[in-house]
C-alpha cells in the first residue's frame, strides 16, 4: 500500500499557524511519510523542517507557493523539489515579499479611511518574521475588536472586490514555471477547483507540469476530472490538504488529502529526465 504525503502545508514563515517543527509533529502522529512545506513567498521554513523530520525519518520535498495572473484570474502555483538555496529564486521571493508589505501599507490606509486604524506594527506583531499577508491584517482587525470573526474580516473588508481590498502583484505563469524550473522544481496549477476550465487549459498549455488532484476543495466528481485531465496530457499528480491551521479551522483536512508514493515517484522520474 502507499504511503500518504502531504504536499500543501503552510507554516507560520508565511500564513500558517504552526511552526515547522509542530507540522513535523503532526505529521508524524498522522503516520505521514512525506511532506512538502509550500509557505507563500517563502522558504525559510523549508529547512528548518526537513532538520526536525530526520529523526522520525519523514521526507520534506521542498516547496513553495508562487501567485501569478492569467488575465483577471489568480493562478496558485506550487512549486517542488526546488533548491531552496538557489539565489535567483530568493531574490524573486524577496521581492515578492516586499511587494506584500507595500500591499499591505495600502490595506491599512483604506481600513483607516474606513475607521480601522491600523498600524503596520500591528500587522508586523502579528506576522512575526512570516511573509505578511491579509490573514494578518484580518487577525489584527479581530483582535481590535472591529470585526467578530476572521472571516467577517475578508468577507466584508478585505476579501477580494471589498472595500479595504488591493490586489497583489503578480508575474505570469511562465514567468512562475520559469522561476521554478530554473531552481530545479517543478510546477503545479494549485485548488484548480477554483478556476475555470478555459484558465486550466492555458495553463496546460504555457507549460505546467502537474495539477493538484487532491484538495479540501475538490468533492470526488472533480478529482475525477482531473485524473482524467492529467492522463489526457501527460502530466504529473499531487495532493494535500492546503493546511494552515489557527483561525482557518482546517484542522479536520490535515493529513487527509494528500498524495500517495507513486506520484512522488513520478515527480523524481520527471526531474531525472529532465536532467539528463
Amino acid at each position: 500500500m502507499d504511503d500518504k504525503l502531504d504536499l500543501h502545508i503552510h507554516t507560520t514563515c508565511s500564513d500558517g499557524f504552526y511552526s515547522p517543527e509542530e507540522i513535523v509533529e503532526k505529521a508524524k502522529d498522522f503516520g505521514l511519510s512525506g511532506i512538502s512545506i509550500t509557505d507563500h513567498d517563502s522558504v525559510d521554513a523549508v529547512k528548518r523542517a526537513a532538520d526536525y523530520a530526520e529523526r522520525y525519518g519523514i521526507e520534506v520535498i521542498p516547496g513553495v507557493e508562487l501567485s501569478s495572473d492569467l488575465g483577471e484570474n489568480e493562478v496558485h502555483i506550487l512549486a517542488y523539489f526546488i533548491d531552496p538555496d538557489n539565489q535567483e529564486l530568493e531574490r524573486y521571493l524577496k521581492f515578492f515579499r516586499t511587494e506584500r508589505l507595500k500591499r499591505a501599507e495600502r490595506m491599512i490606509k483604506k481600513l483607516s479611511n474606513l475607521g480601522f486604524p491600523l498600524t503596520m506594527d500591528d500587522i508586523i506583531l502579528k506576522a512575526k518574521n512570516s511573509a505578511i499577508g491579509r490573514p494578518h491584517i484580518a487577525q489584527a482587525l479581530v483582535e481590535k475588536q472591529y470585526v467578530r470573526t476572521y472571516y467577517e474580516a475578508f468577507n466584508k473588508y478585505i476579501g477580494n472586490g471589498c472595500p479595504a481590498y488591493e490586489k497583489k502583484v503578480h508575474i505570469s505563469p511562465r514567468s512562475a514555471f520559469k522561476i521554478i524550473n530554473d531552481a530545479g522544481g517543478l510546477s503545479f496549477i494549485a485548488h484548480p477547483g477554483f478556476m475555470k476550465d478555459n484558465v486550466l487549459k492555458e495553463l496546460i498549455d504555457a507549460g505546467v507540469d502537474g495539477i493538484e488532484v487532491m484538495h479540501p476543495s475538490h468533492n470526488a466528481q472533480l478529482i475525477k476530472f482531473y485524473k482524467g485531465i492529467v492522463n489526457e496530457y501527460f502530466l504529473l499528480e499531487s495532493g494535500g490538504s492546503d493546511f494552515h491551521g489557527g483561525k482557518r479551522d482546517d484542522h479536520s483536512n490535515f493529513g487527509h488529502f494528500y498524495a500517495n508514493t507513486s506520484a512522488v515517484d513520478a515527480m523524481k522520474k520527471r526531474l531525472q529526465k529532465n536532467n539528463q
